[in-house]
């Protein structure tokens, strides 16, 4: 008897496995998933429409955990929602229309700023939570208009690609004036998962997602997050961003070297 072992394949369900937990844990989870797509063959465009949907579910989820921190800054949830929408949107649009050759040259590109972003996030979280320290919540309101279009452009990001965009929101939002870090995270969260959520329409409107894969890594990613979700406790989360940081840098340089 001849037995054949798709490797790619395999590598999929186990990417989508590690990508869920990462992002339960630490996050990145898209520095895994999205390659492993490319990998069993799917063009690049399609690869990130696909990796998109399947990991979404788990971000929208997330919103239920912050949900008591959102009713402090209810006046804000409507024009960041508008934005997300605005920019997430336009965002994928311009992902779909643009040529296969071209994401695929800019892809290492894009895995590098995603990775930049990642490794960035720890120090920006420490000068979140020490701007939070020194100031109280209702030393100032956040300008709208700028706030607003802030908010379109990083959503732009977010629907083209959006890897390492949450913790762009975040310093977009102490820098116009929200000073508690979970209040952060609560709208950190509402407007990344609009902002996908509106590209994930579009991309299935367009009928750019292989469902073969995406159904698959949907319930892959889930439980891998569940898992990841009962076991952060037990693991440092330093070593954990170290281990993402390092695979999202490793990701840049074989797709560079594989697009020269």
């Amino acid at each position: 008897m001849h037995l054949t072992l798709n490797l790619p394949a395999i590598w999929l369900v186990v990417a989508s496995f590690l990508a869920g937990a990462l992002n339960a844990m630490a996050g990145g989870g898209s520095f895994l998933s999205f390659p492993a797509l490319l990998g069993v063959g799917v063009p690049p465009i399609q690869a990130n429409a696909t990796n998109t949907v399947a990991l979404w579910p788990g971000q929208f989820t997330s919103i239920a955990a912050y949900w008591e921190d959102l009713k402090h800054n209810t006046h804000l949830v409507w024009p960041l929602g508008t934005a997300a929408l605005l920019g997430g949107c336009t965002g994928g649009m311009v992902l779909l229309h643009t040529g296969q050759a071209t994401f695929l040259h800019l892809v290492p590109w894009l895995l590098l700023l995603a990775s930049t972003l990642f490794a960035a996030s720890g120090p920006i979280s420490r000068w979140l939570n020490a701007r939070a320290r020194g100031r109280r919540a209702s030393d100032s309101q956040p300008s709208l208009i700028p706030i607003f279009l802030g908010t379109i452009f990083v959503c732009f990001y977010i629907g083209y690609f959006g890897a390492g965009a949450g913790f762009l929101i975040m310093s977009l939002l102490a820098l116009f004036g929200i000073q508690n870090i979970n209040q952060i995270n609560a709208l950190k969260v509402v407007t990344t998962t609009l902002a996908n959520g509106i590209a994930v329409v579009v991309f299935i409107v367009q009928k750019q997602i292989l469902w073969q894969h995406c159904v698959l890594m949907m319930l892959t990613a889930a439980i891998g997050g569940y898992l990841g979700a009962r076991g952060a406790r037990n693991v440092d989360p330093r070593l954990m961003r170290a281990f993402v940081i390092v695979i999202g840098f490793g990701m840049a340089a074989y797709f560079f070297w594989k697009t020269a």
